[in-house]
């Protein structure tokens, strides 16, 4: 079964075209140590919550939009096996990686099993 690493943070709206640009530079790197499939989602139906929802999650504010992300690997091993590969290319690639366009101590992730695949 796959891996999926998912990500959900808060972008200053004014900054989607630099998270476009910088989401871009880290999927072509997943996707060069074989991730199967990268997506980045730019909120356009985030609904607030009675109890919880996305933008709380976050704590985005009023001039942010909440993105949802995950990636796909083959399986976990090969996830380990391809994250520090990832993140070192991520640092030689300098400030065009390092310098995210938004909030990353508000950026919630995690690593999950596939339990159901179709």
């Amino acid at each position: 079964m796959t891996y999926i690493d998912g990500f959900v943070a808060a972008v200053p709206t004014a900054n989607k075209d630099k998270y476009r640009k910088h989401s871009a530079l880290a999927a072509a790197l997943f996707k060069k140590h074989g991730a199967l499939t990268v997506i980045e989602g730019w909120g356009d139906d985030v609904p607030t919550g009675e109890v919880t929802d996305f933008r709380r999650a976050v704590h985005a504010q009023d001039d942010e939009t909440v993105v949802f992300s995950y990636v796909v690997w083959p399986n976990k091993a090969f996830r380990e096996d391809a994250n520090p590969k990832v993140f070192a290319d991520m640092e030689a690639a300098g400030e065009a990686m390092m310098n995210m366009p938004f909030d990353g101590k508000r950026l919630i992730y995690g690593g999950f099993e596939a339990l159901v695949e179709l």
